[in-house]
């Protein structure tokens, strides 16, 4: 009896380091997702100040304007790391890298100190979405990982944790390469 008593007692610790386990690594997830959305909100608040902006120089150029807005509304209205989110964010960074190149054929944009501080703006946010996806995507492989190998799978099998989506930009080499500022 005493026996039976101690080995419950294991089992009943180890379900509950693992289950713990796994709501850390889920709220971790959750949390770096979080994180990507602030940096996304902080690029959509800053387009179309960039974009009136550069509006002001060549308003011939409408249509790489409508293109932008219409990229920014598709990446804003997309939820979750979804495949159609990271094309939608794809899209947005094709529609801006346009932009950039119509602000190549006005030197005096080019040095406007809004646009260069838009510029600089935009570019340490890129960065900051490419950290803060990096950072997503390990804490969804550690929690993907969790979830699949054994004995923590019997849990997250019981509890229903299920796999999470990792947030891949890069469709294409263009979407690759990182928006390009240069004068």
């Amino acid at each position: 009896m005493k026996y039976i008593l101690i080995i419950l007692g294991v089992l009943i610790l180890w379900a509950i380091f693992i289950y713990n386990g796994l709501i850390s690594l889920r709220n971790r997830t959750i949390e770096a997702w979080s994180d990507i959305e602030v940096q996304l909100k902080r690029r959509y608040d800053l387009i179309p100040n960039l974009v009136n902006t550069v509006k002001g120089y060549a308003t011939h150029e409408s249509s790489a304007f409508e293109n932008v807005t219409k990229a920014r509304s598709l990446a804003m209205g997309a939820s979750g790391p979804t495949p159609e989110h990271a094309q939608a964010e794809n899209m947005l960074l094709g529609a801006l890298k346009s932009v950039f190149a119509i602000a190549e054929a006005y030197p005096d944009l080019k040095a406007n100190q809004n646009f260069l501080a838009l510029q600089n703006e935009l570019s340490d946010t890129e960065n900051k979405i490419q950290s803060s996806r990096r950072f997503y995507n390990a804490n969804v492989r550690d929690l993907n990982t969790k979830i699949e190998s054994f004995p923590s799978n019997l849990l997250a099998g019981i509890f229903a944790f299920s796999k999470k989506e990792f947030f891949d930009l890069a469709d294409n080499d263009a979407a690759q390469k990182p928006v390009e500022v240069k004068f």
